[in-house]
């Protein structure tokens, strides 16, 4: 019998099979009755939800049985071959090989460097922003066009791309070779950037740079998922948070003293440099986290020592790879068709992305153009930027957390995901505030802390909703949180790489009074009314879907 890859999409839980624990308890026991069991072992869901889950299209007659065993059978003592199949789960709430009982030393450790791999991409996406002119006088890009603002956004347009890909595979074969591989592809063409000589090249470099950085985006949130339960992981999911937004501040910052004193190669460069250093943290100190997978490896350590058919509920016979990676592919898609929870998040987020990325590539014109700085002083201005989704972040973490822990309370020790949406209903008016004090102030020349008092009141907006609204995907989708945050990632991409496009258009045409008060506008219409809508509605949503899974 040859157990194949899971399936995403469909799965037929069986009410009664054989299990065996991942490895005896302490104390020799056996494991207990599977319906005894807290929701750890059964990778953090519980009963009710994992007959819902679609992660493997096993059949009643492939998970049956009746004999108990564990895994210390002897490797030298083969059994028979039987047609019974043994199911491979948790053994108990404290299985150390569950990544949510290690210390907190190790999952901090690995939160630490998932993030800074998200970090490194989106810092690649910008940085070249203050050398534009020198690209494009070397390139023969005409100055202030759509292909020059395209060599800059073109990297995050794979980002709609890469997590399609990325996801399902971090399914099939864990998180850690997908994270680990993928930054080296994202290494290694964003080291040829600098090599290139002409547009095309460069746009080429530049798309397969970001398809490779785009990984972590979507596979960061899953790993914070399966490191931490809900009432820790707001914390981890700020730190994680953080990265996708004050990596696009950071890289022009830096980009602009570099872009003033050397060749624009070295923008590219610095980023390989540090990537490099990075790369060599990820090969120390990552680990699996993924629990599907390492269950799996246990289950096949086990068929290959014992000659009995183990298994995990998440494995599926007679399916074919490529089928599953079709599936993979389509179901992040899928999430953005079928599911409003995601949909109206998708459409908010790719908003915040679009006026973050309309920013980064305005921004040094507006200090420039308005108040007559050079482009290192003028790049100094993301800090307003950094410092404001770093505050909102952090803070909000935190203040969701507490929330999260006495709605918990109040509702008999059951935390559901709308327990997340308070702060959202708060951090939510920010943006538009800020980006009418940001609009209005620069167009009239004020004193220039002011614009950017703005841009720091809109940036805590950004670093505190996308906090909520990650942490509250992954609560609704627990196992499913990848391929949710992958299809929000895809959607949000388009508009990171399409604003720009038409940023001086908008900006010569309105002034950036009118043109942020837009932006203001649909960040009123869209982002104020979603969190009450789904505080008040979610529950009924998770029901009718098929694809919600929420710890609790």
């Amino acid at each position: 019998m040859v157990f194949k890859p899971i399936d995403t999409m469909s799965m037929a839980f069986p009410p009664t099979h054989h299990t065996i624990s991942s490895q005896r308890g302490r104390d020799g026991e056996t494991p207990s009755d599977p319906s005894s069991q807290t929701h750890d072992e059964y990778l953090f869901t519980s009963n009710r939800d994992l007959e819902k889950l679609d992660m493997a299209t096993a059949d009643n007659s492939t998970l049956h049985g009746s004999e108990s065993a564990s895994l210390d059978t002897p490797s030298d003592t083969k059994s028979e071959p039987t047609n019974e199949t043994i199911l491979v789960q948790w053994n108990g709430p404290k299985d150390p090989d569950n990544p949510r009982n290690w210390s907190k030393k190790k999952r901090w450790t690995v939160t630490l460097v998932v993030s800074l791999f998200t970090f490194i991409s989106p810092v690649a996406s910008s940085i070249s922003s203050p050398a534009l002119p020198q690209i494009s006088s070397d390139l023969h890009i005409r100055p202030g066009s759509i292909l020059e603002n395209m060599s800059l956004s073109i990297f995050v347009l794979a980002y709609a791309l890469g997590p399609l890909l990325w996801g399902p595979l971090s399914e099939l074969y864990g998180r850690l070779i997908i994270l680990q591989v993928s930054n080296i592809w994202f290494l290694v063409f964003n080291s040829i950037c600098p090599l290139a000589r002409t547009p095309a090249q460069m746009l080429i470099f530049r798309f397969l740079a970001g398809f490779g950085g785009a990984a972590p985006q979507s596979i960061g949130g899953g790993v914070v998922g399966d490191l931490w339960s809900p009432e820790e992981r707001g914390m981890a999911m700020s730190l994680y948070s953080l990265a996708p937004l004050v990596g696009p501040s950071t890289g022009p910052l830096v980009g602009g003293w570099i872009a003033l004193r050397s060749r624009w190669q070295w923008v590219f460069w610095s980023v390989s440099i540090a990537d490099g250093i990075l790369q060599v943290a990820g090969f120390m100190f990552l680990r699996e986290t993924y629990g599907p997978h390492i269950l799996r490896k246990k289950a096949q350590a086990l068929r290959k020592s014992t000659g009995k058919f183990y298994c995990t509920a998440f494995e599926a016979s007679g399916q074919h790879w490529s089928t599953y990676m079709a599936r993979g592919m389509l179901k992040p898609i899928q999430f953005l068709f079928t599911e409003p929870i995601v949909q109206v998040f998708a459409l908010y987020m790719a908003v915040l992305y679009g006026v973050l990325y309309l920013s980064l590539t305005t921004f040094v014109q507006v200090f420039t153009d308005l108040y007559g700085e050079n482009s290192g002083i003028a790049g100094v201005h993301y800090l307003a930027i950094a410092l404001g989704s770093t505050v909102g972040g952090q803070i909000g973490a935190r203040v969701l957390n507490t929330i999260y822990r006495r709605l918990k309370a109040r509702n008999g020790g059951v935390g559901t995901p709308e327990m997340r949406l308070p702060l959202l209903m708060v951090s939510a008016t920010t943006l538009p505030i800020g980006l009418l004090i940001y609009g209005w102030t620069a167009n009239a020349r004020l004193f220039w802390l002011i614009p950017d008092l703005g841009v720091f009141i809109y940036s805590i907006g950004i670093g505190g909703n996308w906090t909520c609204i990650q942490t509250y995907l992954v609560d609704n989708y627990a196992l499913h949180a990848a391929s949710a945050i992958s299809g929000v990632v895809s959607f949000r991409a388009f508009a990171g790489f399409g604003f720009p496009l038409f940023a001086d258009e908008l900006y010569g045409k309105l002034g950036y009074g009118w043109g942020n008060s837009i932006l203001a506008l649909i960040c009123l219409v869209i982002g104020c009314p979603a969190p009450f809508m789904f505080y008040r509605y979610g529950p009924q949503l998770r029901a009718w879907s098929k694809s919600t899974s929420v710890e609790q």
